[in-house]
């Protein structure tokens, strides 16, 4: 089993970009590419969502990956509790340009949840069996 990795990105644009080559690096490395574009949308999702909704101007977010038996966990942690716990999975519009990332995770994870860690943010967590053959990502 390999070690669980992890990687802090600073509260920038370019965070976003780095997490996904963060996540398709580590599990490259593991050896695990069956379920990397469905992760990888994951991770660009959630990292933007603790970007936008749950970093203030010092500190940015943490993305962590771990592989757990036949499944590989992808939790990315906010630094601000100001919002509350429990995110909802938003009802987006067909025009509208935002409000799918929690959605979009939901489809492509076989399980996702959110655990508090106040008073320094929340983790958003979305796990994925490991052998899910493809490798491509699902419709959503």
């Amino acid at each position: 089993m390999p070690d669980a990795k992890q990687k802090f990105f600073d509260p920038r644009p370019e965070s976003v970009g780095l997490a996904r080559e963060f996540a398709v690096t580590t599990l490259s490395s593991w050896g695990l590419h069956r379920s990397t574009e469905d992760i990888r949308l994951c991770v660009s999702e959630l990292a933007s969502n603790a970007l936008v909704h749950g970093s203030d101007p010092e500190h940015g977010f943490l993305v962590r990956l771990d592989a757990e038996e036949d499944f590989v966990r992808l939790e990315v942690h906010d630094s601000l509790s100001r919002h509350r716990l429990e995110p909802e999975i938003a009802q987006a519009g067909e025009t509208d340009t935002a409000g799918r990332g929690l959605q979009i995770s939901a489809v492509l994870a076989d399980s996702w949840g959110v655990e508090d860690r106040r008073p320094s943010g929340k983790i958003v967590w979305t796990r994925f069996k490991a052998g899910r053959p493809g490798g491509q990502a699902r419709a959503c």
